[in-house]
């Protein structure tokens, strides 16, 4: 009896252990989740900031981020519109939901999305010349993952200010590079449009050098990352083209989004 007395004590203890574990991380679970909320939050505006190159060290994202106003695009007509408040609207939900969203076809789909969203958030920052920097939200998919991230063009629309992205899964020291601030550096002045109006901007195969032919379009290929280069050429050329923002741009441009 004192053998079996032992065992049942022994798995007593040990579920009683399990439900307090239990409970513990259940608890810390739901009082961090709010803070959670809130960094991801900051680090999302972080993003945005530092995609315009005007993240500052030393002032609060917060305070950066007054500076920014967030207006939603309806991608169908190419212009803002107030059927959703920013402060609510979730843009990679409404990608998922059919009520808010369309199939992309099969051919047009080279970002790899499946779906995109009927609405955007896009982000006007003042770029103390008297202009205004425009943040676009991008996405794609690379090698192993879809990349999240920003793409900020100066005030005439098709010089660009810096890329970034926030969230991927792409390999560390091959895809990954995309984070690489060397490479996101050639991005900077690099032109979108070409006189024609076609996407020309693109991440070419090895690297722009002094041969390369239209350079201020062609961005140097991430080495040994052939399919996330890819992946972001394929994304640039899907989110500034029609089916993206291009109509949204051309409104802009002529004062009628």
């Amino acid at each position: 009896m004192a053998s079996n007395d032992s065992v049942k004590k022994t798995i007593t203890v040990t579920l009683l252990l399990c439900i307090v574990c239990s409970v513990i991380v259940s608890t810390a679970a739901v009082l961090l989740r709010p803070a959670q909320i809130a960094n991801k939050e900051i680090d999302f505006q972080r993003n945005v900031l530092s995609a315009a190159g005007l993240l500052k060290e030393g002032v609060s994202i917060e305070e950066q981020f007054e500076a920014v106003t967030t207006k939603i695009v309806d991608l169908r007509t190419g212009k803002f519109t107030d059927e959703y408040d920013p402060a609510d609207f979730d843009q990679r939900k409404a990608a998922k939901n059919p009520v808010m969203s369309a199939e992309i076809g099969v051919a047009s789909d080279i970002a790899g999305l499946g779906r995109i969203a009927n609405f955007a958030e896009v982000y006007l920052i003042d770029d103390g010349e008297g202009g205004e920097i425009l943040v676009l939200p991008v996405s794609g998919y690379g090698l192993w993952s879809t990349l999240y991230g920003f793409l900020a063009l100066e005030s005439d629309l098709n010089t660009v200010v810096g890329l970034g992205f926030y969230e991927h899964a792409e390999t560390p020291g091959l895809g990954g590079e995309v984070d690489n601030p060397s490479w996101k550096a050639l991005w900077e002045d690099k032109k979108v449009y070409n006189e024609e109006g076609e996407v020309a901007l693109s991440v070419i195969k090895g690297k722009v050098g002094p041969q390369t032919s239209n350079p201020q379009f062609k961005i140097d290929g991430l080495s040994g990352a052939t399919l996330t280069s890819r992946g972001v050429d394929n994304m640039i050329e899907f989110w500034m083209g029609e089916g993206g923002f291009k109509p949204f741009l051309q409104n802009l441009k002529n004062g009628e989004a």
